[in-house]
């Protein structure tokens, strides 16, 4: 439990709540489904299933992870994370090889809340519930990159696909580079749970 919200990880058991989330949305992101950060480069089961049919098999092979925020049995938001070779596609993607130091044991590529449960805190549960799982799965080195916004900004949060680095910096994220225009590398480290 998070804040008072239940958080189970992405899976076989959780998969039609996770899907039911996309069809309130049509599949997210212009019909990704979260698929984007899988592409590097794009297989081509990806093409054949769709994007949809693509993530289930993802899922259920154990090869595509998120903490999902549930109410009920009703996902009202998710947090995709995984080991960069799960996660491989990243936007800017060169400008970060070229600033990296230390390879992530995770990262956190994409976050997406329910329209009507937006600007209530549910993304930074969906984060905290993220780490939670990252902390389970042996902990290390976790990336995320948010939207870098100047101070007074205001952008619609349908936009956000990884929220901003204030609520970051909040979660106690530091930060380390610019990425690309408007985002940001920010890491912090997660202890193995005990």
């Amino acid at each position: 439990m998070v804040d008072g919200y239940r958080i189970e990880p992405l899976g076989a058991d959780t998969w039609e709540a996770f899907a039911g989330l996309a069809e309130r949305h049509n599949g997210v992101w212009g019909g990704c489904w979260c698929t984007y950060f899988h592409l590097y480069p794009d297989p081509p089961e990806r093409r054949e299933l769709g994007n949809r049919d693509f993530k289930r098999q993802l899922v259920l092979t154990g090869r595509s992870h998120a903490a999902l925020v549930l109410e009920g049995d009703r996902a009202l938001a998710w947090a995709q994370f995984g080991p960069v070779a799960e996660l491989p596609n990243i936007q800017h993607r060169k400008e970060w090889e070229k600033g990296l130091v230390r390879a992530p044991d995770f990262r956190i590529t994409c976050l997406f809340v329910d329209r009507d449960h937006r600007r209530r805190g549910v993304a930074a549960v969906a984060v905290r519930g993220a780490l939670a799982l990252i902390a389970r799965a042996g902990g290390g080195l976790v990336e995320a990159y948010p939207h870098d916004l100047p101070p007074g900004k205001k952008v619609s949060s349908s936009f956000l696909y990884n929220a901003t680095r204030t609520m970051y910096e909040e979660l106690g994220f530091a930060y380390q580079r610019p990425k690309g225009k408007g985002n940001c590398v920010m890491t912090t480290e997660v202890a193995a749970a005990g």
